[in-house]
């Protein structure tokens, strides 16, 4: 498979509109961005291309990188971030399967699949196809597997997309704390590419309302809040899960400059081969 980092920001991306920071004018000297959660994956035998969470950023995203359009899509949850780019397959495909989770959420007394057949019953082109979590099912030709995270207060899903094949994996954690479940964490587990959440280093807990939790041994906070891990959760989950190789997105512009576009923080564009 082909990976492509469509978007690796998180809700208001980086650089940010009308912010004038060190690492938004650092973004805007680079000329890189960090646009909404998306990730474009193609299935080098077949041709086929899964949309793995359809940014608000879709159209950009899709000419900036002159990369197919999708046959398929995941929706890992139905922040606006991850899901209100389906509004842009309106006259650019005639059909598109969307695969979202049909577990009901307490919150909203609503599945991601049922919110998502709500919101867009005026597309035709979208088609709601309800999977259960922790049962693989195929699409354009990969193995596909939604597992649940923990982004309080919203039932959300990191993803794994393997190649049968091959083998090749790629395990994505979702919008995440750092309480990924066990049965979650062993279906993430062994990755050839992990995509894991990191919206901020661990040092920026200190201003959070709620300040920081789920410490390593060193005191060192995984979790931002409640609702994301760290830099610093990222890399302890990526070392739990023996993923070969790491790339944080959901990175805001909260990073400081002189670390916001160091490795293993990801920036749209960025291609892998697996």
């Amino acid at each position: 498979m082909r990976v492509t980092l469509l978007g690796t920001g998180d809700t208001a991306g980086t650089p940010r509109p009308g912010c004038d920071c060190d690492t938004c004018l650092a973004a805007r000297e680079r000329g890189v961005e960090r646009t909404r959660s998306s990730v474009h994956v193609r299935n080098e035998s077949t041709g086929d291309v899964l949309l793995i969470d359809a940014s608000p950023d879709f159209r950009q995203q899709f000419l900036r990188e002159d990369v197919a359009l999708p046959d398929a899509a995941v929706i890992t949850h139905i922040h606006f971030d991850h899901l209100d780019g389906l509004g842009n397959v309106y006259r650019l495909l005639d059909h598109l399967p969307v695969y979202a989770a049909n577990e009901t959420d307490p919150k909203t007394n609503e599945s991601v699949a049922g919110t998502i057949r709500r919101k867009y019953d005026y597309l035709e082109t979208v088609s709601v196809q309800s999977r259960t979590p922790h049962e693989s099912f195929r699409v354009c030709g990969f193995d596909v597997t939604l597992v649940p995270v923990d982004h309080p207060p919203l039932l959300t899903y990191g993803v794994v997309v393997e190649e049968p094949e091959t083998g090749a994996t790629l395990a994505l954690s979702g919008d995440t704390s750092y309480r990924v479940p066990a049965a979650s964490r062993d279906a993430l587990r062994d990755a050839d590419l992990l995509l894991a959440d990191g919206i901020v280093p661990a040092s920026l807990c200190d201003y959070h309302p709620l300040g920081g939790r789920d410490e390593d041994e060193t005191g060192t906070p995984r979790t931002f809040g409640t609702k994301h891990m760290t830099r610093e959760g990222a890399v302890s989950l990526a070392d739990d899960l023996n993923a070969a190789e790491l790339r944080v997105v959901h990175v805001a512009h909260r990073y400081p400059p002189d670390e916001a576009f160091a490795a293993p923080l990801a920036v749209d564009g960025e291609t892998f081969s697996l």
